[in-house]
């Protein structure tokens, strides 16, 4: 655990690194086979494969259950999405993030909104630091996520994101994680102004390529439910095609029914 800890924290030192998003164990052996070394979950892509939407509409139970198949499934370090820490507690937090810590996490992220509305400031950072208190640095790769251009706030976003970014960060964040932000001179300008690694989420709101993103000065580059609705998109494209026409189109490209098996054997 402290290795695959190191190994996911030192990752946030170096020139920039993207950590792909499972939604269930399958999904994350093909991550790993390919050669990700570390893997995010997504609260997203979680909820979708349970016939569900997005935003809390799954307990913690449930959510940790399937954060736990994907730990299980892989070699790799893995980053939990922990939403807003499913609690209104500091205490429930800290439970959240020590029972991640529990499955095997090594990693995760913890957001600063609830139903669509960011959290006051202190109260924000406080559960920043439950969270840290019950994972200490160096066994837990904390990123606390703001949602000031997500959600939105009655100021100037940057000003309040750099202002939360900076006491997440004191809070004991390692991390600083900002959706929502799409113009390349703000992701510049926040880059700059935040005292510590930056990540953005792509494929969200915006389509700028990971290169791109790492010579703005973003560290850690995300995909949320990107990968999910990929996947889901082209099940639902192929669904079409049997329901209009019966052909299988669809399946040009497919890997083999052997190949899968292969990759997915012990």
């Amino acid at each position: 655990m402290p290795t695959k800890a190191a190994t996911l924290l030192a990752m946030h030192a170096g020139p920039g690194f993207v950590i792909p998003n499972a939604w269930d164990a399958g999904s994350a052996r093909i991550l790993e086979g390919l050669g990700f070394p570390v893997i995010a979950t997504t609260s997203a892509g979680i909820a979708w494969s349970c016939g569900v939407p997005d935003g809390g509409a799954l307990d913690l139970d449930t959510m940790l259950e399937h954060v736990g198949r994907i730990v299980a499934a892989v070699r790799v370090p893995v980053s939990a999405d922990l939403e807003a820490g499913y609690g209104d507690t500091d205490d429930d937090v800290a439970r959240t993030v020590a029972r991640a810590v529990g499955l095997g996490a090594v990693g995760g992220n913890l957001e600063d909104a609830v139903d669509g509305g960011l959290f006051g400031i202190d109260e924000a950072v406080e559960r920043v630091a439950a969270a840290r208190a019950a994972a200490p640095q160096g066994t837990f790769v904390l990123n606390a996520r703001t949602d000031t251009y997500f959600v939105g706030t009655s100021g100037d976003p940057f000003a309040e994101t750099v202002e939360r970014a900076t006491r997440f960060l004191d809070a004991g964040a390692d991390c600083v994680f900002v959706p929502g932000v799409v113009e390349q001179d703000a992701i510049r300008r926040l880059a700059v102004a935040i005292p510590g690694p930056l990540n953005v989420v792509a494929g969200l709101a915006n389509t700028i390529d990971a290169r791109t993103l790492f010579s703005l000065g973003v560290t850690r580059v995300s995909l949320g439910g990107s990968l999910a609705r990929a996947a889901l998109s082209t099940l639902e494209r192929a669904a079409r095609e049997l329901l209009d026409s019966g052909t299988l189109d669809f399946l040009d490209g497919a890997i083999a029914f052997g190949d899968l098996q292969r990759r997915f054997a012990p």
